[in-house]
């Protein structure tokens, strides 16, 4: 599952950075040191439109295509930074 998570996390990298360590585009939080169910629980929240603030447009254009093993997979691989 880390190696499908990794993969994925490539599309997040430009904006969250190599190790999640950015606010995206300067404007939302930095997701470094969350847990697996934390980025789960935002990731689905920005898919079906309950999640965010400022960038909740654009998250969900970027979330919409994922899969829940997809969202798994990802926030599995980003919990461990």
């Amino acid at each position: 599952m880390l190696d499908k998570g990794k993969a994925l996390y490539l599309k997040c990298a430009g904006c969250h950075g190599a190790s999640a360590e950015k606010p995206a585009l300067g404007k939302s939080l930095v997701i470094k040191g969350w847990s697996k169910e934390q980025i789960v629980s935002a990731l689905e929240g920005y898919k079906n439109g309950t999640y965010g603030a400022v960038m909740k447009g654009v998250m969900k254009s970027q979330v919409s295509s994922m899969t829940k093993e997809d969202i798994e997979a990802v926030a599995e691989y980003i919990s461990k930074f």
